[in-house]
């Protein structure tokens, strides 16, 4: 890495974007922010301008935003505040930007990290709804733009350290076998299923092993969240569904895994801090000090390994089958549980009823190949319909 990297992050005041900015002032010499986004959290936000002093600062409701501004002025800093979704791809494709930090969770990212992969950015992508929604379309942005991509999950980035460096997508060249996914089963992997129905939304917050937002660590619970990125391994590694083997490690010290068609199974390790492949993906191809404590081996009671169990996690099932049958399904999919999670964590919907709304909307819906954005926002938007009618008689 050569010279100074200036940067977007969208997403500043979650877990990911947090962490992003823990990495980044580490290295002062090396980062510089240039734009902060955010929905409405403005104390968070107003803490994260102080600590790096972006130029611009946005926030999508105008409310937050008159208040931001104001407590910016009264600090005494100069940062540009803006309001709105035009405003996220405003600072997603700004010509002194080279890196955006896409970590804005959901649907609601897919417009601007789009802009920035247009834009020709180079993409560190923690945003997996972009590539499950808009798959071609994004990838088709990142050629013609001229940028790239760099994964954030840590089984995504896992893998892209595990491939040969000169891994081009090409199955028939690099001797790749297939992709091993790791996943750590979330709070309820031995739970008796019959207790599923009770479970709470804080119960199903409680990740074993990660710290996350609310929505992920739900999708974690129900192994959503490994079925999207079963989907964003699809499309990052032009990987058929036959290729990508999900594995329930509980630990989450291993990442992920690549096996070799001589036998051979690299594996990428670490404590499950996301500030490992944060740094990896900011300094890509080197690598820099993160904060995060090294891996003690001696410490580590075991690892183990297991079958993902279909009957408790049909949430996983349902990814797959998707990723199968491919054009809007996977847009359908990643909406109708963005709807069924959040009434969930409003206490409207049963945690095991979940998947059961999902399944539903997906046999309704019509299969489709979306030619644009448009058409990719228009089946999100049915789907959304349709979960919202639903839920409401589940």
């Amino acid at each position: 890495m050569t010279g100074m990297r200036t940067l977007t992050i969208l997403g500043a005041t979650g877990s990911i974007g947090q962490s992003t900015l823990d990495v980044v002032t580490r290295h002062p010499q090396r980062f510089r922010v240039a734009a902060l986004t955010a929905h409405a959290q403005v104390g968070p936000m107003l803490s994260a301008c102080r600590l790096v002093r972006p130029r611009y600062a946005v926030m999508v409701t105008e409310s937050a935003a008159a208040e931001l501004r104001q407590r910016l002025r009264d600090g005494g800093l100069d940062t540009e505040v803006l309001s709105g979704e035009t405003a996220l791809s405003q600072v997603a494709s700004l010509p002194e930007v080279d890196t955006v930090m896409a970590a804005i969770v959901g649907a609601a990212g897919l417009r601007p990290t789009l802009s920035a992969a247009a834009a020709g950015k180079r993409v560190l992508l923690a945003n997996k709804e972009s590539l499950v929604m808009a798959g071609h379309l994004f990838l088709r942005a990142v050629r013609e733009g001229g940028g790239m991509i760099v994964p954030i999950d840590s089984e995504h980035n896992a893998i892209l350290q595990c491939l040969p460096g000169r891994f081009n997508g090409d199955w028939s060249v690099g001797g790749v076998r297939r992709i091993l996914l790791t996943a750590s089963g979330g709070p309820f992997r031995c739970r008796p299923l019959s207790e599923l129905a009770g479970v709470t939304p804080e119960q199903a917050c409680a990740h074993p092993n990660w710290v996350m937002g609310r929505k992920i660590s739900v999708d974690s619970a129900t192994m959503m969240n490994k079925g999207l990125e079963v989907i964003e391994a699809h499309y990052l590694f032009n990987a058929p569904a036959e290729a990508i083997e999900v594995v329930v490690h509980p630990q989450s010290v291993i990442h992920s895994m690549v096996e070799y068609v001589d036998g051979s199974v690299i594996a990428q390790l670490g404590n499950p801090d996301m500030r490992t492949p944060i740094a990896h993906a900011l300094a890509f191809p080197e690598r820099i000090e993160s904060g995060v404590q090294p891996l003690n081996f001696f410490d580590l009671a075991g690892l183990h390994f297991e079958k993902p169990d279909l009957a408790r996690f049909p949430c996983l099932r349902l990814a797959y089958e998707v990723l199968r049958v491919g054009g809007n399904m996977p847009a359908v999919l990643n909406a109708a549980n963005e709807v069924a999670v959040g009434r969930f964590l409003e206490g409207r919907l049963r945690f095991d009823r979940i998947a059961t709304v999902i399944d539903a909307v997906l046999s309704r819906v019509a299969h489709e190949t979306p030619q644009s954005l448009e058409d990719v926002l228009e089946a999100d938007r049915r789907a959304r319909e349709m979960a919202l009618q639903t839920v409401t008689h589940a």
